[in-house]
């Protein structure tokens, strides 16, 4: 037993200097700089996707469907074939409209002639009866048949026109009697079916402009002038997509139960996997930005009077009491107790001592860019919001 301690005893006072020596080296540890941020305060706000353009596509015309193409679920281009009436009727309203033209045309040319004729007779009553070859009565009955005749002439013109007018109308008719789509979308409903007779008006199939898919959140009125048209807003879906926005419109009414107002977005990303009537959560700014002190949470020790950071001050670890604001990603603002420029350790503070010699092991990164608006919670993020 004696032995056993002797042994012992050697081998701690050997071991002795090296301790020491470990003590005497600096601590490693990684560092990081004290940066400025453009920060906005957001109040978390849920928010629907809504149909940016949805259309009930309506017959033109009546008539009984003859083909019907589209599917639910189809995408269909604008002037694609929604639906095809029977066309024979029409085209016999057309062929018929197409005779009245030329019925009416040949009536102008009877008409023209027969004004030609009663216009020369007419004028040579004018002639004979300034020689007193003919009676007055002659003369006013060759007047009153050039006045039939120029009104037989208008008659026969406004027939054009009416059958011209009806012309118009048969091709309308024939032209709509195939409904197309307006713009490009999916098909959301089809709402005839062939053989079904459709009359003007009647429902063909609902459409929606998958393109033109945007965000309506009612936000709190309070909070509303914060909203810029060129600051983007973050959003998250309920299956953890984020979603990039911008403003479009503050509808102009006001929900008196929950103080909020309707505000429409439009979704940047272009291939967001989105469905309308799906939820989603908005990060919805409540302040203007400002540009902050930012610290990395890292840096953060806790401590009996709070939060303290330990700044690399000379190659030495010396501690610094620090006031912290919002949170901002994986930093904190900072409200008192760092400059810009600080170089505060975010790894391996737990075990420093104040004052103990320190050895950052890489180059000292800054806490967060400062190259684009950053968002922080608003202390009223846990409120209700309608």
């Amino acid at each position: 037993m004696r032995m056993f301690f002797r042994c012992a005893t050697l081998i701690i006072f050997s071991m002795l200097p090296a301790l020491v020596a470990a003590q005497g080296r600096p601590a490693g540890v990684s560092t990081a700089l004290v940066t400025t941020s453009t920060m906005a305060e957001t109040v978390s706000v849920f928010g629907e996707v809504v149909a940016g353009r949805e259309s009930a596509v309506a017959a033109r015309v009546s008539g009984v469907a003859q083909k019907v193409p589209i599917r639910v679920g189809d995408l269909v281009a604008q002037g694609d074939i929604l639906a095809r009436l029977d066309t024979e009727l029409l085209q016999i309203e057309l062929a018929q409209a197409e005779a009245q033209i030329a019925i009416a045309q040949a009536g102008v040319s009877v008409a023209e002639a027969r004004l030609d004729r009663s216009e020369k007779s007419f004028r040579r009553a004018e002639t004979l009866r300034e020689n007193s070859t003919i009676a007055e009565a002659q003369l006013e009955e060759r007047a009153s048949d050039y006045a039939e005749a120029t009104g037989t002439l208008q008659e026969a013109l406004a027939r054009i026109k009416s059958a011209e007018n009806a012309l118009e109308q048969a091709r309308y008719r024939l032209k709509n009697a195939v409904v197309r789509a307006p713009f490009d979308a999916v098909v959301l409903n089809v709402a005839t079916e062939v053989g079904q007779f459709i009359t003007v008006g009647s429902q063909v199939a609902t459409l929606i402009d998958t393109s033109a898919l945007e965000i309506e959140a009612n936000v709190p009125a309070r909070f509303v002038s914060a909203l810029r048209n060129d600051e983007p807003v973050e959003a998250t879906t309920d299956i953890g997509d984020t979603l990039s926005l911008m403003l479009r419109a503050v509808l102009p009414t006001e929900f008196a139960a929950t103080r909020t107002r309707p505000v429409r977005f439009r979704v940047e990303d272009e291939d967001a996997a989105i469905a309308v009537g799906q939820t989603v959560s908005l990060d919805v700014p409540v302040s203007e930005a400002r540009e902050v002190l930012v610290v990395p949470k890292d840096a953060l020790v806790q401590s009996q009077g709070g939060w303290s950071v330990f700044v690399n001050q000379d190659g030495k670890a010396m501690p610094r009491p620090v006031e912290i604001g919002a949170a901002l990603n994986n930093a904190f603002e900072v409200l008192t107790g760092l400059s810009e420029g600080d170089e505060v350790v975010i790894r391996g503070n737990e075990r420093l001592r104040p004052g103990q010699d320190i050895a950052p092991t890489g180059a000292p990164k800054g806490a967060e860019s400062n190259s684009a608006p950053k968002r922080a919670e608003s202390p009223e993020a846990g409120e209700s919001k309608g």
